[in-house]
């Protein structure tokens, strides 16, 4: 609104846009959820839930598998996932990711010695079945 205005059209137009989001706000919310293979990511509240329990994840847990699921069968090496949920200029070992490669293991697959959800690519990285 440009000046100069009149307080009651500016009441009107208060009024008319709270009325407009009440009824968005109403409706169906939109979920965000990421679901593969028995693992669904709920990307508004940042929880995981496998075979219907939730699983606590840290911060840096729940980036790798959310990157990891979105591109199911992409091989990503360890530079890579570190580039891209540590940062470019995270200065600490490589081998965080195996670690964290390993808990999340822990935390989703029912035999972490023989995963199912997140595999590893000799040589290469890791990925996420397709």
């Amino acid at each position: 609104m440009t000046k100069p205005f009149n307080i009651l059209e500016r009441k009107a137009r208060i009024r008319a846009l709270l009325r407009r989001s009440s009824i968005v706000s109403a409706s169906e919310p939109e979920t965000n959820v990421l679901t593969r293979g028995g693992i669904a990511l709920d990307e508004d509240r940042r929880v995981a839930v496998v075979r219907e329990r939730t699983v606590e994840l840290t911060l840096k847990e729940y980036d790798l598998l959310s990157l990891l699921m979105r591109s199911p069968g992409k091989v990503f090496s360890r530079e890579a996932l570190l580039d891209t949920v540590w940062g470019y200029d995270y200065q600490g070992d490589i081998r965080t990711v195996d670690v964290h490669i390993r808990r999340l293991r822990e935390k989703l697959e029912e035999n972490s010695a023989n995963p199912t959800h997140i595999l590893t690519r000799w040589g290469v990285g890791y990925y996420f079945a397709e």
